[in-house]
């Protein structure tokens, strides 16, 4: 019997999948507990209706990471840091306080797990921070960190 997956079934197949199996596993295991339906002609439509749309929506986040990350690497991102006799700083710049700053002076909402910094910023000047907005496209910030007055 050929089924369609609802849910990912360990050694069987992922969510979506149209897998074949015995009739008895589908109707005793599969069917009752909501984990596949049979593949007949009304699912298989309605799966690719549903791959379709699923697709739409993954083209339609890619172009606003694209747009987004157009905003991000016009921009740049000022911040100021204490600094001490010959130019040594007390402190250090996070992802917390660039995502903050990306906000309050871009108006972009940038989440500070998806800054991908090395390690915190602890020399005055321009910094270039990668930030992924998507798994197939990453940004490049411009974080300008001066004296606190």
């Amino acid at each position: 019997m050929k089924v369609i997956l609802l849910q990912d079934v360990k050694s069987l197949g992922k969510k979506g999948e149209i897998v074949n199996v015995n009739d008895g596993y589908a109707r005793n295991f599969i069917l009752p507990k909501k984990l596949g339906v049979e593949a007949n002609n009304k699912n298989l439509n309605e799966l690719k209706l549903q791959k379709k749309k699923e697709d739409k929506i993954a083209q339609e986040n890619l172009d606003a990471a694209k747009q987004l990350k157009a905003e991000l690497e016009a921009g740049k991102v000022e911040l100021s840091i204490k600094v001490g006799e010959g130019g040594k700083t007390f402190g250090s710049i996070s992802s917390k306080e660039i995502a903050a700053a990306v906000k309050d002076q871009m108006g972009v909402e940038a989440d500070k797990k998806k800054i991908q910094l090395k390690e915190t910023i602890k020399t005055l000047g321009t910094h270039h921070v990668p930030v992924k907005l998507h798994p197939e496209v990453t940004a490049e910030l411009k974080v300008v960190v001066t004296e606190e007055a």
